[in-house]
């Protein structure tokens, strides 16, 4: 996977080492080699070396001569499904469909194999969360219990269900996440369960997160979501304790923000809390993150532009030009629905508000941006 990211970006020699890290250990014309031996052989394409690529094409050649398979340089082989499943899944749950498909046809040739059983139920899962089909939730219920059952300690497969259950069963959601708090040390498990917990047990997701942090101190995803949970806080918070909430919110996303200084979300969450602060310095934090627009991904720069319409709305008080940044984060496609639908509430409240201020033309000014987007588009 690290070797894939690293050619993308042209770091051939970076991927090559990735890939030797990849082959040590790996028996000789064992059937996983045919995704090394051809990554190889694609970089060696890049780089113009054929009589490297024609060795790797070679060993891949030999791998399907000894599986008996009719093509020269493939072959239909459960493992190979499974490890195409995994990467979907490392790429993001929106790619559940693809994935579950990977391991449906793993689970044909070998329907006891535990890493291919709990591959679906984690793909039937991203496809349900994505979804929120009836169907789906119900199927991925019942594989993951299935698995739970055969493996009682599978902390991760635990959380996966407590998100399954956490509308339908409260009780046992937090049973299966109080589980994972007391007993994984995965600092990984441990984020999820405090993210399904924070909305109603918000202390607990808090401790949670501490105790994954005394775990993986520079993982910046634990200290962003105790930022976030800081934030939620705040919301309810009484004014004497307001300003400890605020400096701990501060904290954590400044942490997070050190320990990945490319992390979007991070930096927009400290510029917001720093401009209760200091508003001249979070200005200067939204400038350099408007300088990196066209490099970041399209969701991050949806919420780029809102953060930033935001700031201009309630700090500078300028509402032409939170206009301007709203739609154009709205306009943006294939971005995030979420992101969108937060532009879109906010565009309908200015709309609103330049029509109680009598300023007509303005409002349908906006209301007609609304229509010629009536839709999230992907």
């Amino acid at each position: 996977m690290r070797a894939y990211l690293q050619q993308l970006q042209g770091n051939y020699s970076e991927a090559l080492s990735s890939l030797r890290e990849a082959e040590k250990g790996l028996p000789e014309d064992h059937p996983n080699g045919l995704l090394i031996y051809g990554n190889y052989a694609w970089i060696y394409y890049h780089l113009v070396n054929y009589e490297k690529v024609e060795l790797y094409l070679g060993r891949i050649h030999k791998i399907c001569q000894s599986l008996s398979s009719p093509e020269p340089y493939s072959v239909q082989i459960p493992e190979i499904h499974a490890q195409k499943g995994w990467s979907l899944l490392a790429f993001g749950f929106r790619n559940g469909d693809k994935a579950t498909e990977c391991f449906e046809a793993a689970l044909q040739e070998d329907q006891s194999n535990p890493d291919f059983q709990a591959g679906l139920a984690i793909s039937v899962l991203a496809s349900w969360t994505r979804s929120f089909n009836f169907h789906l939730g119900e199927k991925a219920k019942s594989l993951l219990e299935a698995i739970l059952q055969r493996q009682p300690q599978n902390y991760e497969i635990k959380v996966y269900l407590a998100d399954v259950l956490e509308k339908k069963n409260w009780k046992r959601c937090v049973d299966l996440i109080m589980d994972v708090a007391q007993n994984s040390l995965n600092p990984e498990d441990l984020r999820q369960a405090s993210r399904i917990c924070k909305k109603k047990l918000l202390p607990r997701a808090i401790g949670i997160l501490q105790g994954a942090i005394a775990l993986a101190p520079s993982y910046h995803l634990l200290h962003y979501d105790l930022g976030v949970c800081y934030k939620m806080q705040l919301g309810g918070a009484a004014p004497e304790e307001r300003e400890g909430i605020l400096v701990a919110a501060i904290e954590s996303f400044q942490r997070a923000v050190e320990a990945d200084p490319q992390s979007i979300f991070s930096r927009l969450d400290l510029a917001q809390l720093c401009g209760e602060k200091a508003p001249l310095h979070a200005e200067e934090m939204y400038q350099n993150l408007l300088e990196k627009l066209p490099m970041v991904s399209k969701r991050c720069q949806q919420a780029i532009y809102l953060h930033w319409g935001d700031f201009l709305l309630h700090k500078k008080g300028l509402r032409q030009q939170a206009l301007e940044m709203y739609e154009a984060g709205y306009f943006i496609a294939g971005g995030h629905i979420k992101e969108w639908h937060l532009l879109r509430e906010r565009l309908v409240n200015l709309g609103n508000n330049f029509q109680e201020g009598s300023e007509a033309d303005r409002a349908a000014a906006v209301f007609e941006t609304l229509r010629l987007r009536p839709k999230f588009q992907m």
